[in-house]
């Protein structure tokens, strides 16, 4: 009798749908768009203005980062994924924290576990949605997440700067504030451990051991490419832009406006898709990869004239917001259904890797040219994956029973 006078999504807790997961993104992006356009001034100022070792110390934070990420399924094996989340957050709180404090020691010691929450969250959240979002729907779920989190990355860059000039921890304080935040509605939308999924046979003891058959599933590694390099244009637009318009004279609040507006283009998302749905995913991802190199390539000349670099670049974001949109559709979209939380962790590996590769490419080119020749090495990644793009299936992203007109 008690039973009937609890209410129902007390009893039983609702499916999560699209619009929950677009919840969580917008808070993470609130968190993260705030302190986006501080790490690298911070990193710049900490390690004495110096670029080549802001680099080797980028490069540092990604391999650990990598190691740790990893290690996630492994982890996830012995602690409920709700607590894997849990961790997660802790992390962004710990990290803002320690950054408060500053230094050469504490400020990547600080970045190093913003990104270890970064990895943490990203994995469980990919994890929960190939649980809970029919595949059709893969594209629906992205475009609403960046839609929700379009105004936290158009304001945050600006504010975070803003705040960092007005008293350093400030902007940290607020970081650790939405943490605690996006920590309360993980809860609060009952997510649990996601969906038990049985296999013939146990998951191997080795924690790397799912990386064999990542491996040989080609379609997996092209889709994983396709996000590594994604994420080293991002990189070299929010680490080495800001250093650049400094040694240029441009200011350290240039970078910042530029990020506020390439992330209003995330109010683009929808019909971004829509775009896509009518190309075709191979075609749209071509297109995408192909423009961003040339405009990666055209900021080589801010060697000569700086403005024009700033605004290559930007324009460029446009086409990183693009690849944002649908470009980790080919890897979510190929992943097995009993392999959901092992593939997320390789998925969410792209942010590492990109982590190592790209301030450890950007190092070399350093030594023996001056910043806009990182912005040259970033487009020749970005064309190569032009091709990548060229062998996936022409029929990918389509819904199941749907063939193409055939005129």
């Amino acid at each position: 009798m008690l039973s009937r006078n609890i209410p129902e999504f007390l009893r039983h807790a609702p499916t999560p749908g699209i619009k929950g997961f677009a919840v969580l993104a917008g808070i993470e992006a609130s968190l993260r768009g705030t302190l986006i356009s501080i790490w690298p001034l911070a990193m710049y100022r900490a390690l004495g203005e110096n670029a080549a070792h802001v680099s080797l110390l980028y490069f540092a934070v990604g391999i650990a980062s990598l190691s740790w990420g990893l290690m996630v399924p492994w982890f996830s094996r012995f602690v409920p994924r709700r607590w894997v989340y849990t961790l997660g957050a802790g992390f962004y709180i710990t990290g803002s924290l320690l950054a408060i404090r500053g230094g050469p020691v504490l400020t990547p010691v600080a970045m190093a576990m913003n990104s270890f929450a970064t990895v943490t969250v990203f994995i469980c959240t990919n994890a929960y949605i190939m649980d809970y979002i029919a595949r059709h729907e893969l594209g629906r779920s992205e475009t609403l997440r960046l839609l929700y989190s379009a105004i936290s990355w158009t304001v945050g860059p600006m504010v975070g700067v803003f705040l960092w000039k007005y008293w350093e921890p400030l902007p940290f304080l607020f970081a650790a504030g939405f943490a605690t935040i996006l920590l309360g509605t993980f809860w609060a939308l009952r997510l649990g451990n996601g969906r038990l999924i049985t296999r013939a046979r146990a998951p191997a003891p080795n924690p790397l051991a799912y990386l064999g058959r990542f491996f040989r599933q080609p379609r997996l590694i092209a889709g994983w490419l396709f996000a590594v390099l994604r994420s080293s244009g991002w990189w070299v637009y929010i680490v080495y832009l800001p250093i650049f318009c400094i040694e240029a004279g441009l200011g350290d609040r240039v970078a910042s406006v530029a990020y506020s507006i390439s992330n209003a283009m995330l109010f683009l998302a929808p019909f971004m898709l829509r775009w896509m749905q009518r190309r075709g995913l191979r075609r749209a991802v071509q297109i995408a990869f192909a423009s961003c190199a040339v405009c990666f390539l055209v900021s080589g000349l801010g060697q000569f004239w700086p403005p024009v670099a700033v605004v290559s670049l930007l324009v460029g974001s446009v086409f990183l917001v693009m690849l944002d949109t649908f470009g980790g559709l080919p890897f979510l979209m190929s992943v097995r259904p009993a392999e959901r939380t092992e593939m997320a962790a390789v998925y969410s590996s792209f942010r590492d890797v990109s982590g190592i590769l790209t301030p450890g490419v950007a190092w070399l080119v350093l030594l023996v040219a001056p910043i806009p020749g990182v912005f040259l090495a970033c487009a020749a990644g970005l064309a190569s994956m032009t091709a990548v793009a060229g062998l996936m299936h022409p029929r990918m992203g389509e819904k199941r029973g749907v063939r193409s007109r055939v005129t």
